[in-house]
């Protein structure tokens, strides 16, 4: 499963990138928001520094400026991909640039109708919420084992790109269910290493190496 990091904050990519777990980013209005920077900048800054897919989010909810944001964002470098609403019009723009060949990530996706659709469409990735979802007492990872079921058994291309993954069950459960992506915030992207156990079997080998008196440099 790939990899994505969910952020527009360019220092922390940088900190995460030498790890080579970073497949590619995703950003949105409100990281945009947070950044306090221009949205043009900080994506240019993100794709000069990420080779995979960097996810740039049009704003607008009508068809028309949709496209031309989406235009606007695309020219910025090879790898952004438009992210678009799971709306009619998201989905009629997803569309028109999928015929373009330009890479679109259709987000907000809560459903598996929803998940066929923007497939249908031609989107190159769909985005399950997996934690909003649980938040209204469904299954987040069941709906991404219900997309990649319908997804194999139609043939679509569309890659699952598991977002609103709030913790590491969270993205277990993604792998698991087959989500081709996971995009992540770094908090959690660097919880996954963690266990309590590796932690209490490197304090003992490291105070039985201290014991031997040895150095190995």
């Amino acid at each position: 499963m790939k990899i994505f990091l969910d952020t527009a904050d360019v220092n922390v990519i940088k900190d995460i990138l030498p790890t080579g777990m970073v497949d590619g980013v995703t950003t949105n209005p409100s990281l945009i928001a947070k950044s306090g920077r221009n949205i043009a900048e900080v994506i240019a800054e993100i794709c000069a520094l990420v080779e995979g897919p960097i996810s740039a989010e049009a704003v607008a909810t009508d068809y028309e400026t949709m496209v031309k944001e989406g235009e606007k964002l695309a020219a910025i470098h090879k790898n952004v991909v438009v992210k678009l609403p799971l709306t009619w019009d998201g989905l009629r723009a997803t569309r028109t640039f999928s015929d373009r060949g330009i890479k679109t990530n259709v987000t907000l996706c809560f459903s598996v109708a929803q998940a066929m659709l923007a497939a249908k469409a031609g989107a190159t990735f769909i985005s399950p919420f997996v934690g909003r979802l649980d938040d209204h007492g469904a299954d987040g990872s069941l709906l991404i084992e219900e997309i990649r079921a319908l997804y194999d058994m139609q043939d679509f291309q569309t890659e699952i790109l598991a977002a609103s993954l709030r913790n590491t069950a969270h993205v277990e459960a993604a792998a698991i269910a087959g989500a081709n992506a996971a995009t992540l915030p770094p908090e959690v992207l660097k919880a996954l290493v963690k266990h309590p156990l590796t932690d209490k079997g490197l304090d003992a080998f490291l105070a039985d190496w201290g014991k031997t008196g040895q150095s190995i440099l």
